[in-house]
């Protein structure tokens, strides 16, 4: 079933982000309109401050506007809420708009207007103030419950960077105060839990200039907390009964010709020369695994072949896009394909979701929202496959009784796709999971097998991946725990807390066992006195805290302390293990 979006909610946004662009166009005379859309949390709207009254008079920081500007903008947007203006549609000609755009220099909306081929254009008013929208809008302005405006942003026009960089408003609105509170507070909490900032106080991972943007360090906190993730995923799809396989990181570029990603994905692949051969650094693992698939002929008995990859690939994203651990040049798949029958897809593509959502839940993932997206623009392979192949993604969201958004013409070029977006603690959507149909591929490497009767047929190739990204996924991570993960992800598991220097080498016996039985334990010898050793390990968000004094040390016992639990009492060495082993195994949060 197709998911329902609140729609109502959404007309609000959208018309809260017109009585902010009233306000800025009446705080600050002369500035041009861009874009201002509702959006999943809120909504935005672009600015060009350039030409307007307020830069020749210094009122604006360097043309743009800076977040205490924010306020006064809210202050204007009570009065036009407070005066219930009515929202108005209007339908003019498209000669008369383009004068009026023309007459208040709205290069940005006559830019828009020309790419309609309507001949009636749609208008929206409120009061005085016109927008070029096809709506719909709440009936009036003081139908906007609770609105806040949250922060500015440089954001080029239309996406390109080659376009002016206009000055981007967020903001957000509900319907009362009491849904806008929890909304701040839960942004507040994810403030304190981004990534970035706990990477770095946590020693997990860094970029570097030297190195190139994008382009990922993991220290060995972070290595570690990563090598757990591939450890676990890498079992797991053993489990399921997928083959591992390995590719080179480089290909001739005649491959990616045949399979499309060259006239597709040229400007965001690394292309070099060597010895008068033109090769690729590969930003996807799809042509390696598709050879192995054609290295031999192939039955039917055979069929469905599943091969697994931790794939690591590079890809030139746009230096504004670049985000931390969520969006990089440089990251490793969980990457597999699925070569099978077409009577087999619904039922492979079913195992995917299932594997998808038993793998999330033990990451303490426990909620997801699922997109179905179709036939691009530009696509390869024939209308009647694309056809076939996103009637099978959709009986078998159905099958699940999974509800999706239908996102059209957001499919890969050689096939549509489910995309599985995890929903972390604070509820905030991660794009993850991907399953894309895919029967054009197969066309243009000329795979087969042989049916029973000895015939050549085509495969299907369903491309997917569950994690997908580490690097993002291991950003939601951090952000979904706050840094505070379970004992089964913790990069440090135990913290052996020697109260004098005579107790250091019982603790170096106990760290030695520990790490023998496969745990990740540390010691601390600095000189510091207990208390301070025990703070800054909750600090680092340790789990647990092994305090040995001098009586532990007689006993062959410890004392143990949980991040979470506090004081937990003496125990001996044996029954110490078997707590952090069950634990470990059980994978709880």
């Amino acid at each position: 079933m197709v998911k329902k979006i609140d729609e109502k909610l959404q007309d609000l946004r959208h018309s809260a982000s017109h009585i902010m662009a009233d306000a800025v166009k009446k705080l600050y005379p002369g500035v041009k309109l861009g874009i201002g859309p509702a959006i999943d949390d809120g909504f935005y709207y672009d600015f060009d401050f350039t030409e307007c009254e307020a830069a020749s008079t210094g009122d604006l920081n360097n043309n743009f506007l800076t977040p205490e500007d924010l306020p006064k903008i809210e202050e204007e947007m009570k009065k036009i809420i407070k005066a219930g203006l009515v929202f108005e549609q209007e339908t003019v000609s498209r000669e008369d708009v383009e004068k009026v755009l023309a007459r208040d220099k709205e290069t940005y909306k006559l830019e828009l207007l020309k790419e309609l081929t309507d001949t009636e254009i749609s208008l929206y008013k409120h009061g005085d103030f016109v927008d070029l929208c096809k709506g719909p809008h709440v009936e009036k302005t003081s139908l906007i419950g609770a609105f806040k405006l949250l922060s500015v942003a440089g954001a080029y026009w239309r996406g390109n960077e080659n376009n002016p960089m206009l000055q981007r408003i967020y903001g957000t609105a509900f319907r009362d105060r009491k849904e806008l509170k929890k909304f701040l507070m839960l942004r507040e909490e994810a403030r304190k839990r981004d990534h970035r900032k706990l990477g770095k106080e946590l020693e997990l991972f860094s970029f570097s200039d030297v190195a190139g943007a994008g382009l990922v360090l993991f220290h060995p906190k972070g290595a570690m907390l990563r090598q757990t993730v591939v450890d676990y995923i890498t079992k797991k799809h053993l489990q399921k009964g997928y083959e591992l396989i390995s590719s080179p990181h480089i290909f001739k570029s005649d491959i990616w010709m045949k399979s499309g990603h060259y006239d597709y994905y040229k400007d965001n692949m690394y292309i070099f020369e060597k010895d008068d051969q033109e090769y690729a650094v590969k930003p996807m693992n799809c042509p390696g695994h598709i050879l192995v698939y054609a290295s031999r002929v192939r039955s039917y008995r055979e069929l469905p072949i599943r091969y697994f990859e931790l794939g690591s690939v590079y890809r030139h994203e746009k230096s504004g896009v670049l985000h931390g651990l969520l969006r990089v040049r440089g990251f490793t798949q969980d990457d597999a394909h699925i070569f099978c029958l077409r009577e087999q897809v619904e039922e492979e593509v079913v195992d995917v979701i299932d594997l998808v959502a038993e793998v999330l839940e033990v990451f303490g993932f426990t909620d997801f929202e699922v997109e179905l997206s179709t036939k691009p623009e530009k696509y390869i392979g024939s209308d009647e496959d694309w056809e076939e192949a996103t009637n099978a993604l959709k009986k078998a969201l159905e099958a699940k009784g999974i509800e999706y958004d239908i996102n059209e013409g957001d499919g890969a070029f050689y096939g549509p796709k489910i995309d599985i977006k995890l929903k972390d603690a604070l509820g905030r959507s991660w794009q993850c999971a991907t399953v894309q149909c895919d029967f054009a591929l197969p066309e243009r490497f000329d795979l087969t097998y042989a049916d029973k009767d000895g015939n050549k047929k085509r495969p299907v190739v369903l491309h997917r991946v569950v994690l997908g990204s580490l690097e993002r996924f291991i950003g939601a991570l951090i952000e979904h725990y706050g840094g505070d993960f379970p004992l089964w992800l913790a990069p440090t598991q135990v913290m052996i807390v020697p109260i004098t220097e005579e107790q250091v080498d019982y603790g170096l016996e106990i760290k030695k066992e520990l790490c023998a039985r496969g745990m990740r334990a540390e010691i601390d010898v600095r000189g510091e006195k207990m208390q301070k050793k025990i703070r800054d390990a909750e600090l680092t968000k340790i789990p647990y805290m092994a305090v040995i004094g001098a009586r532990e040390k007689d006993n062959k016992e410890i004392s143990l302390r949980g991040r979470k639990k506090g004081n937990i009492g003496v125990m001996g060495q044996e029954d110490f293990f078997e707590m952090l082993t069950k634990e470990v195994e059980k994978k709880t949060a």
